[in-house]
């Protein structure tokens, strides 16, 4: 059985950065992506993975928006923010909304990956 991720981010760039780390980590498969905060809704409601990777800023919507969306429908799964908006009260409110950790993209990457690990099953 495999450790299953979502991702939600509009940048080409980081999706194919983020995407080439989950392969790369054993037992975890990247089940969706989602570049919109209704899209990511909708598709982690329906694949129910075991962890989200979440950027706040977004083509359509927000990080933010999508976590309340989490919380209002009760989809209990693990939310890592990876942002480039890493500010004390960015971090506050993505704990608030139930976010496991929030992460810089540009100082914090191979943090996401330590709590990915950590989160799988042995």
């Amino acid at each position: 059985m495999s450790f299953t991720v979502f991702l939600v981010e509009d940048s080409p760039i980081l999706r194919k950065r983020v995407e080439t780390m989950v392969a790369a980590l054993p037992g975890m498969q990247l089940i969706g992506m989602a570049a919109d905060a209704d899209a990511a809704a909708r598709e982690i409601a329906a694949t129910r993975p075991d962890a989200v990777i979440l950027d706040i800023h977004l083509a359509q919507g927000t990080g933010f928006d999508v976590l309340r969306a989490l919380q209002r429908d009760k989809v209990a799964t693990a939310v890592y923010v990876l942002t480039n908006y890493a500010s004390e009260a960015y971090r506050m409110t993505a704990k608030r909304l139930g976010a496991r950790a929030l992460f810089d993209k540009s100082t914090e990457f191979e943090q996401l990956r330590e709590a990915l690990v950590a989160a799988a099953p042995a």
